[in-house]
């Protein structure tokens, strides 16, 4: 039988593990969820829970992972606790998911944005001149050979971005 606090414990360290897929430690539980009690009574808690079969540490040093055992005592008695707030957790979840991928959505239409001016940019600007051209890349480098690569390797560029 685990303890008030032992399940508390075993619900946090479910929730992160599903949520981070690493090995929980006692001190983010302590940390994250503000809990009464030292990292230590934690790591009293985690060997406690071990030895039920609830968790396991899967090599030395390392925080803990629930077992079979304890994702099903999340599920059956943890979760059940909130069956009535369930529906709100999924609707809660998807607008999460429904948010980020609008904002997804967003970034790629700013740089689709983006990617199609500096293109229209690069179609409708055609540098004839060599001497204009060169004095626009007198920034870049000190010596002429300089300016004849990088007006080479801009022309490249140019042709590669029309034929695009």
């Amino acid at each position: 039988m685990i303890t008030d606090r032992q399940e508390k414990i075993l619900q946090h360290l479910v929730a992160e593990y599903i949520d981070s897929a690493e090995p929980i430690s006692s001190e983010l539980l302590k940390k994250k969820y503000k809990l009464a009690v030292s990292p230590a009574t934690i790591r009293n808690d985690f060997q406690e829970l071990a030895e039920q079969g609830y968790i396991e540490q899967p090599h030395t040093s390392a925080g803990r992972i629930p077992t079979q055992k304890g994702y099903q005592y999340f599920v059956d008695v943890l979760f059940a606790k909130e069956v009535e707030d369930f529906p709100n957790f999924i609707f809660k979840e998807i607008e999460t998911a429904r948010q980020k991928i609008e904002k997804e959505l967003e970034m790629a239409r700013e740089l689709m944005q983006s990617l199609t001016q500096i293109s229209l940019t690069l179609h409708y600007t055609k540098i004839e001149k060599k001497d204009s051209l060169l004095e626009i890349l007198k920034i870049i480098g000190p010596s002429r050979t300089t300016y004849e690569k990088n007006i080479d390797l801009m022309r490249e560029l140019l042709e590669e971005f029309e034929n695009f």
